[in-house]
């Protein structure tokens, strides 16, 4: 368990240093430098040559290796991830509050389980963009609250808690008159900025509680963002392990998108045109014209790799009865007959072979009849590009809460099959 226990205190540290989609950018595009990638300005010319590049889009990133044989027809291995996480967004007019409570207008974002948010130590987390156009992330530290409501003054509270996302995930932050206070001033002053040179901000609350490995033998792993800084960790170190041998096969592309959680519809989204724009590019600097980017497509093949359920031991009954992915057992293979994962035969035989190549197990998923399935990038990719897709993922409990919990094992072994896919010769 040594390998797995360095892996997943570096998920951690990486996770401690995203508590927000360009925070998980930032600390990505410095780890892909330090092992000698390029980033490249999407409005800048980019080179031609084999080498190691990476470019940003606002909380989105795409990082890719060119070996020394690829030509107009080489076709892509990608694996796409995203960096967001279900949370809250500052509303415009952030601060607000009464009875000499201070508290933050907040949006919720994606699908958070609301009830674990409470009575955590929040920080606010993001980037804010001057009058002038330059952007600083921030980053307050412990900072906000939802505190919940004692049991006195609710006595039917373990019957049954519902919890209004309007009236009651409003968290404080200070004592004091909202009338006297500006929380976007204690934001721009964190940053470095006058609140004055403030133009815009993207800013989220992120729970500051450091990852932990816990049980028995110390078999599981907490922390907050594992959907899906787990997979986005697991092909950085992927990408970044393979750099070094790929010399040949396939274009390795790490795709890590933004606003999955909210149905990834944005020019950083896995709906938007980052990932075509950066394999066009790619291609035309190979000499590619339309019909060989074609044919490079045809050749291709896109990892979708987002967290999955394990079996809940307290729920049997919300999974199929045959089919029950535990933590430790694997990265998970994700099945629906419906096309919300984009999982069938040809796909599933390819990630049966990575595995044998990385000396891994993987576990199958595929939701109960009665339970509505979710989705990812996958769907969104292959229709996109017509790239032939499959959807994997690390088995997780208590998936978009404040604080998930995953297999100290699994990690790693995604990660040693997303090595296998990027040192793979072709599809």
């Amino acid at each position: 368990m040594s390998d797995a226990l360095e892996h997943v205190h570096d998920l951690g540290a990486y996770v401690s240093a995203s508590p927000s989609s360009f925070h998980a950018v930032r600390e990505a595009v410095r780890r892909l430098s330090a092992a000698g990638f390029t980033e490249l300005d999407e409005r800048a010319d980019w080179p031609a040559a084999p080498g190691r590049y990476v470019a940003v889009r606002d909380g989105a990133f795409i990082a890719w290796i060119v070996p020394e044989d690829a030509g107009p027809h080489t076709g892509f291995a990608v694996l796409g991830t995203h960096t967001d996480s279900p949370t809250f967004k500052l509303k415009p007019r952030p601060t607000t509050g009464r009875y000499g409570w201070l508290q933050a207008g907040v949006e919720v974002y994606g699908g958070p389980l609301l009830n674990s948010w409470l009575d955590r130590e929040l920080q606010l987390a993001g980037r804010l963009v001057t009058l002038d156009g330059e952007e600083r992330l921030v980053e307050t530290g412990p900072l906000l609250r939802f505190p919940q409501l004692a049991i006195h003054l609710d006595r039917a509270v373990n019957e049954g808690l519902k919890l209004d996302k309007q009236q009651h995930m409003n968290p404080v932050w200070g004592l004091g008159d909202p009338s006297t206070a500006d929380l976007l001033e204690l934001l721009a002053a964190r940053a470095g900025l006058d609140v004055g040179q403030l133009g815009g901000y993207d800013v989220v609350a992120a729970d500051t509680q450091a990852p932990q490995v816990f049980g028995a033998d110390g078999e599981f792993f907490a922390s907050g963002r594992l959907d899906n800084l787990s997979s986005v960790h697991a092909g950085l170190t992927a990408l970044i392990g393979a750099a070094e041998e790929k010399r040949t096969g396939a274009i390795a592309v790490l795709a890590a998108f933004d606003h999955e959680e909210v149905g990834s519809g944005s020019r950083s989204g896995a709906a938007g045109p980052f990932l075509e724009d950066v394999l066009q590019r790619i291609g035309a600097g190979l000499g590619a014209g339309d019909a060989d980017r074609r044919r490079a497509m045809a050749a291709s093949f896109c990892l979708s790799a987002d967290a999955g359920h394990a079996v809940h031991p307290n729920y049997a009954e919300r999974h199929d009865p045959a089919n029950h992915p535990k933590l430790n057992g694997g990265p998970l293979l994700k099945i629906n007959a419906n096309q919300r994962y984009t999982t069938e035969a040809w796909g599933t035989a390819v990630w049966a072979r990575l595995c044998a190549e990385a000396g891994v197990a993987y576990q199958e998923f595929v939701s109960h009849n009665q339970m509505p399935c979710g989705s990812t990038i996958g769907p969104l990719t292959a229709t996109r590009l017509g790239i032939r897709t499959v959807d994997v993922g690390i088995p997780l409990l208590s998936m978009h809460s404040a604080r998930e919990m995953a297999g100290v094992a699994d990690p790693l072994a995604l990660a040693r099959v997303s090595r296998s896919f990027f040192l793979a010769e072709g599809f």
